[in-house]
């Protein structure tokens, strides 16, 4: 052991067992304070360091617990213990390894200590390379958008923090690994979460470089209404987008806000019909046996009567046919159908009646039909009265020369439709299942119906019904509701990032409307980042606030949930720049896999014996010690692992400034004002 070492030595190993190791402190280490030649150093810390030399390298091991033992007393009547002789132990786990000379701390142990070797405290020029992520500074070359070569250092990390061991020590995460993977965010209400998100973002575009974040896009799912504040000081060339979800109560335009300029406010549109299937199953909650069959169907005939100009279908179910041949094939299904049910003759007319009013062909309209069921329903005709079998009969041979072995029914694309024109189509889909001998579809779907038209008239879905009528192209497609939502704008052939943050705020939403809307948003970014070329040019963050509202583990009863999306973007998102952002205080109810794909936790104050259970499933390398201080760390506190930092860690969260509109109710403040009879209390 070098000099240097020597005289660093504190003690030596006593026991090494599979999960700790134990160093006896020398004699004379009063109260575990060691006087070094270079400062006083306080190894009863827990979470302190200490280093065994072993050949080439340093063993790293963190202090997790600390005691002390009686020495024999000499003579039996002294009552007061001797602390200064008295034999001191620490309890320790081996964490990481670094060279002697130079290098970098590597996470993980292969070849444990042997006994007796000697423990030597931490320098500050230890902890430096233990915490340390900064890569070496180097000047790079970027061209503007004007073309004009510029040149500056772009940073490796962000400082999150201080050290809650180590006081006044920065803690810093590589920005490459914290921002190049999933993050999760957990803690109970209260802890510090918001802050924490917001203080991360704030730093990422508050950090004083040459070169400034603008090809950043932070989209926030904001449940809380809480964000739009912690926006107030970021630099004014980073450009927001706020929307909402829901009519507010007060005008979205405030003159007296710090940020107008910046801001892009508006309420928050999505068309319907950029939904999947699945989506809608998610919106009208169709069970997947009988309801999600039916609506994949209707879904498919919103457009199968609309006017187009071309009469194949071009790609999607129902290739190489004509559609209008699918078209008579449906309506001369379904009318047959209705003429050979046992209901009775105007009963038939009616139904056929409201069918033709709302979808017909030029073979197949009112025009045409209504000579034949003259027979059963004299005044569909303008009270005319031609009671002859052969028009009746004419009737059956036009619709049965247009029914067709059953054709492959036009899919469901993103073509605009009304929701009326949905419901319509639903109608038309049950006669069709009903014609094809479902007899009972109806029954089956009465709950789905009723669904369907909640959702109509229910003012809070007002965000998905689009003017069909008022929609310019480019309106239509989801790729431009995508671009616009991230701020991206084509100049001369050329992508251009004109925003970084996009906050949708669902504050006053119902929880369905939360799962649908962060559902679709999801997966229309994911979409266009699977289409991107290159792939990953352009990466997207999403953060989800209260996750565990939408994403949760406990499996849905009906056709679809949330989860599933974000789930598809936990396990593939890396690969085309689409990350997510978690943030939840109820770690046990989220769903498994998205915490499974994340590569680093930031985790607050938990308490809850369910959610200290996952958190332990979720990190076998973390110390039980470490796990046992997560319910009683303080407000602003949390403990960080993943590849963004070199090693688990419990720090101080810088302040978010300004912070989110999160702030606890005073109540005292609130409760005790003075006493005055004559006047109300007022806020």
């Amino acid at each position: 052991m070098a000099r240097d070492d020597a005289s660093r030595a504190i003690g030596k190993i006593v026991s090494v067992s599979a999960d700790r190791l134990v160093v006896e402190l020398h004699g004379g280490s009063d109260n575990f304070t060691i006087v070094g030649f270079d400062d006083i150093h306080y190894v009863a810390t827990l979470g302190s360091y200490l280093t065994v030399p072993m050949q080439a390298e340093y063993v790293v091991l963190e202090v997790v617990g600390l005691r002390e033992k009686d020495s024999a007393q000499p003579h039996a009547s002294q009552t007061e213990l001797d602390k200064a002789s008295s034999a001191k132990f620490l309890d320790v786990i081996p964490i990481g390894s670094m060279p002697i000379q130079g290098g970098s701390f590597r996470f993980g142990v292969s070849t444990f200590p042997p006994l007796y070797a000697d423990a030597l405290y931490a320098r500050d020029e230890d902890l430096d390379r233990i915490f340390n992520v900064e890569l070496p500074s180097e000047t790079e070359t970027k061209t503007d958008a004007a073309g004009v070569e510029q040149q500056g250092n772009v940073p490796h990390n962000i400082e999150i923090g201080t050290s809650a061991v180590f006081k006044g020590y920065p803690v810093k995460s590589r920005l490459d690994e914290l921002f190049g993977g999933h993050v999760a965010v957990l803690g109970n209400t209260g802890s510090g979460k918001s802050c924490t998100v917001a203080s991360i973002f704030q730093s990422v575009f508050m950090k004083p470089e040459a070169f400034a974040p603008l090809g950043a896009a932070f989209v926030i799912f904001d449940v809380n209404g809480e964000y739009r504040r912690a926006l107030d000081n970021v630099p004014a060339w980073i450009k927001s987008c706020y929307l909402k979800a829901t009519e507010p109560d007060m005008p979205i335009l405030d003159p007296s806000e710090k940020r107008q300029e910046a801001e892009i406010k508006d309420r928050f549109k999505l068309p319907h019909w950029f939904m999947s299937v699945d989506e809608w199953a998610l919106l009208l909650r169709a069970s997947e046996k009988s309801q999600l069959p039916a609506l994949r169907t209707a879904l498919g005939l919103t457009t199968l009567f609309q006017e187009t100009p071309e009469q194949e279908v071009v790609d999607g179910a129902g290739a190489g046919n004509d559609l209008n041949a699918i078209r008579n094939h449906v309506l001369a299904k379904i009318i047959l159908s209705i003429l050979h049910s046992d209901s009775s003759s105007p009963s038939k007319a009616d139904r056929i009646q409201a069918l033709l009013n709302t979808f017909s062909t030029d073979e197949i309209s009112k025009e045409t039909v209504s000579l034949g069921l003259t027979v059963y329903y004299g005044q569909f005709r303008d009270g005319q009265h031609q009671e002859t079998t052969a028009n009746y009969d004419a009737l059956l041979e036009l619709l049965k020369g247009h029914e067709q072995d059953e054709p492959v029914l036009p899919g469901y694309g993103n073509t605009p439709f009304s929701f009326e024109r949905l419901q319509a189509a639903l109608d038309l889909a049950l006669f069709y299942e009903e014609a094809n001998g479902n007899k009972q579809i109806r029954e089956y779907c009465s709950q789905l119906v009723t669904r369907l038209k909640s959702v109509i008239d229910n003012p809070d879905y007002e965000f998905l019904r689009a003017d069909v009528g008022a929609l310019q192209d480019h309106d239509r497609e989801p790729t431009h509701y995508v671009n616009r939502l991230l701020g991206i704008e084509v100049d001369d052939g050329r992508y251009k990032k004109e925003r970084q943050i996009c906050i949708i705020d669902l504050n006053d939403a119902s929880d369905e409307i939360v799962e649908l809307a962060s559902a679709v948003v999801a997966r229309l970014i994911f979409d266009r980042m699977r289409r991107a070329d290159p792939r990953n040019a352009m990466p997207v963050h999403l953060i989800l606030e209260e996750a565990h509202r939408y994403i949760s583990e406990k499996p849905s009863r009906f056709a679809i949930d949330a989860g599933i999306t974000f789930q598809r973007i936990a396990k593939e998102g890396r690969k085309y720049g689409a990350f997510l952002i978690v943030a939840s205080q109820r770690p046990s109810e989220l769903s498994k896999t998205v915490l499974s794909q994340c590569n680093n936790f930031i985790i607050h104050r938990i308490q809850n014996p369910d959610d200290l259970s996952q958190i332990r499933q979720m990190t076998p390398f973390i110390s039980e010690t470490v796990l046992r201080r997560l319910p009683s760390l303080p407000k602003q506190h949390a403990l960080i692992f993943g590849n963004s930092v070199n090693i688990p860690t419990t720090f101080r969260v810088r302040d978010a400034d300004p912070t989110p509109y999160s702030n606890d109710t005073q109540v005292r403040d609130i409760w005790y004002v003075p006493t005055d009879p004559e006047v109300s209390w007022t806020a």
